[in-house]
């Protein structure tokens, strides 16, 4: 019988200090120099370059496989899109979320026309089953994009006002990505950009529980759960805290 080889094959460092950091960079609003020197005093003398490949390396497929573990997504879509600039140059940042919040992809494109709207309407469904509802904001390219899929055609569609915070899911979908926008002094590069929302986006949201709505005893007892997944499909064999 072949024999897998390991998903850190090659590495120097073991899995167990890889997995930690590449979790930290996604999960908090750390800096690669932050990690570098959490690790030091860890016992673990890794350069903030090291960490950044790492991040590159295994950053989309732990988003890939933390997805891949939630529940099933649900079947109605808020969409909605956000302004970033990278050295200078607007860019819009289309996201979609469901009712319960979880992120179902993000797209950055340079424009908000109906040829984007599609655009983002095809990827999500490339991962996506066809919804029952989608929400959006009165952006009149959204309308005329579904009008081009025939996925979407019999898919109600729910017009509400930005200002009266109706598409609440999708807007404040957007806060996480705006406080690591800043700890990074700004995003740069539009395709390193692309790869690392859609990595921080499903990683970050694995762990972050509506912790206000449950008992503390309730909330442990699913973030244990969570850390047994990221250990199977990271494929750990050593608890994180022993780094």
């Amino acid at each position: 019988m072949k024999k897998t080889r390991s998903l850190y094959h090659g590495h120097r460092f073991p899995a167990v200090v890889i997995s930690c950091a590449v979790r930290w960079y996604f999960r908090f609003q750390l800096s690669l120099r932050d990690i570098e020197e959490l690790l030091f005093e860890r016992g673990v003398v890794v350069s903030y370059e090291t960490v950044r490949r790492w991040c590159d390396k295994f950053g989309t497929g732990f988003a890939y496989r933390a997805k891949a573990v939630r529940r099933k997504p649900g079947s109605t879509w808020h969409l909605d899109e956000l302004f970033v600039r990278l050295r200078g140059e607007p860019y819009v940042l289309w996201r979609a979320v469901d009712e319960h919040g979880a992120e179902l992809d993000i797209l950055l494109q340079k424009r908000r026309d109906t040829a984007a709207a599609e655009r983002f309407f095809r990827r999500v469904l490339r991962s996506c089953p066809v919804p029952r509802r989608i929400v959006t904001d009165q952006l009149r390219s959204y309308p005329a994009a579904k009008s081009r899929l025939p996925e979407l055609a019999n898919v109600r569609h729910v017009f509400v006002k930005a200002a009266a915070r109706v598409n609440n899911r999708a807007e404040n979908s957007h806060q996480p990505t705006r406080e690591r926008e800043r700890r990074l002094r700004g995003f740069r590069d539009p395709k390193r950009t692309q790869v690392f929302l859609s990595s921080f986006g499903p990683i970050r949201q694995h762990f972050a529980l509506k912790r206000h709505l449950l008992r503390a005893s309730l909330y442990r007892k699913q973030l244990a759960q969570r850390f047994d997944a990221w250990h199977r499909f990271t494929e750990l064999t050593q608890n994180p805290s022993a780094v």
